[in-house]
């Protein structure tokens, strides 16, 4: 077992030659292949959809912890499918983007065609078997069946041909936001909240911004390929700008909720953020750089890391606003002032 690649490939999207893959054991293969830095950004969704069912009294640890993997191994899948799909589609070849920056395990020659589709076969099913034991610890509920539906829908569908039809980014904010966070609340609790699927809006957006900055990365390389993402259809400054927006809105949404005492003040912790914003906001008011800057990872990816580093930083302190606002809630000594 080589730990110190786990390690590697979940905090970076690692290049790795055919030699090297060949002596990797069979899960750091599976964290490259799915790219498992990204999948903490799930993992956070679904710690908010665990954490607004305990703030109404309906959390279940060995549901929650069955939603959580479900939903990481169905993002898991989707990135491999992408690969899969743009790779048999012709996209990622000629020094595409996806080539650049990280293994493309079927276009690096890491796996074979086959091979790849068993990993998603198997990370699919693992996903649909978390899905089903939901379904079935809640009485067959009709309901999970549809948010079950969905997600393989946005799964199978994502890449092409929503991607293609600058529908990518608006699928992005559905799947962290109203799917995750409030069908995850739902599968929990068995009510559907739209206060829920509001208050995690400011958490989606962020996940939304991470897509939408690396369609800014790509969006020349995007339109020669004939994809139409959103912001290869209205171009990278007004693209930049409403990432900016798409950045900053969380914030304002936070704010919103707490007026209207949805949260409690608390959740003003999500202005420990702020600093990350106000130091990554400046990359997005200039075009990207035609060559690479001294110490830029990931490069040619640019616009995406600092969308990443910023979505990071406001989710884990909105993550901890909610655990404290909700223990305030909680608590007998506070319950009854925050009613």
């Amino acid at each position: 077992m080589n730990f110190a690649m786990w390690r590697k490939a979940l905090s970076v999207i690692p290049e790795v030659s055919k030699a090297e893959w060949d002596q990797l054991d069979i899960v750091s293969k599976w964290l490259i292949s799915t790219r498992a830095a990204v999948l903490i950004m799930t993992f956070i969704s679904a710690a908010l959809a665990g954490l607004f069912a305990w703030r109404s009294q309906s959390f279940n640890f060995a549901g929650w912890l069955d939603l959580a993997f479900g939903l990481i191994m169905a993002h898991a899948s989707n990135n491999i499918f992408n690969d899969f799909t743009d790779y048999v589609r012709g996209v990622d070849q000629d020094n595409y983007y996806r080539n650049v920056y990280g293994a493309q395990p079927l276009a690096s020659g890491l796996l074979t065609r086959r091979q790849h589709l068993a990993y998603f076969g198997v990370t699919g099913f693992l996903a649909f078997s978390a899905g089903l034991y939901l379904i079935l610890k809640n009485s067959n509920d009709p309901v999970i069946w549809l948010l079950l539906s969905l997600g393989a829908f946005f799964v199978l569908f994502y890449t092409w041909p929503l991607k293609y039809i600058a529908l990518g980014e608006a699928a992005v904010l559905l799947v962290w936001g109203p799917l995750m966070i409030g069908g995850g609340y739902y599968a929990l609790t068995r009510h559907w909240d739209w206060n829920v699927v509001l208050a995690g809006l400011p958490y989606a957006l962020g996940v939304t911004t991470v897509i939408f900055g690396k369609h800014i990365d790509k969006l020349e390389a995007d339109r020669a390929k004939r994809i139409y993402t959103f912001p290869a259809l209205i171009g990278e400054k007004p693209a930049r700008w409403v990432a900016l927006a798409l950045m900053a809105l969380p914030y304002i949404l936070t704010a919103y909720l707490i007026l209207t005492k949805f949260f409690t003040p608390i959740m003003a912790l999500v202005l420990f953020a702020l600093p990350t914003f106000l130091r990554v906001s400046p990359a997005f008011l200039k075009p990207k750089p035609k060559v690479k800057p001294e110490g830029q990872p990931g490069w040619p990816l640019y616009f995406v890391g600092y969308a990443f580093y910023h979505n990071r930083a406001f989710g884990l302190y909105f993550m901890l606003g909610l655990l404290l606002d909700t223990a305030l809630r909680l608590w007998p000594l506070t319950q009854n002032f925050w009613r």
